[in-house]
């Protein structure tokens, strides 16, 4: 058996351990708000953006995608370039390093949905959230873009 180098030592302390519990390609989402998350809406879950897989009433447990790509309503009428980097703006899909038409509204809330409904709590509070990257080009002309999310 070969010797172990200096930097293949076992550091004399316990481990941290870690049970698996699922692949998280969809977490579970309590719907804390008054209102029935549609499904589809796109959902701001702390520094990241996921895509509700089904409707969530009020209170209850739902499904939520946080990988996959998803045709996104775009914010502004900017051309995306296919990897480009993208935010949720509380409207929809904008470049990361451009500026878009999304934020508040007249009444101080933010749309959070595809749907263009009224945003949850959660996305109402969503301004500029890392969202992904384009995964296919869009042009000055589209209204939507292929949104891959990271995760």
């Amino acid at each position: 058996m070969p010797k172990a180098k200096a930097a293949d030592k076992v550091i004399d302390t316990a481990y941290v351990t870690a049970a698996y519990v699922q692949r998280g390609e969809a977490l579970d989402y309590r719907n804390t708000t008054e209102k029935e998350i549609p499904e589809d809406a796109v959902l701001v879950i702390g520094n990241r953006v996921g895509i509700a897989g089904g409707k969530i009433p009020p209170g209850q447990l739902g499904s939520v995608h946080m990988v996959g790509v998803f045709r996104v309503k775009k914010s502004g009428g900017a051309a995306i370039e296919q990897g480009e980097e993208l935010i949720f703006d509380g409207t929809g899909a904008a470049p990361a390093g451009g500026s878009s038409s999304g934020g508040e509204t007249a009444d101080g809330e933010t749309g959070g949905e595809t749907g263009g409904e009224a945003g949850s709590e959660a996305a109402a509070a969503a301004v500029h959230v890392p969202m992904g990257y384009a995964a296919a080009s869009s042009g000055t002309g589209d209204a939507t873009v292929l949104v891959k999310l990271p995760g």
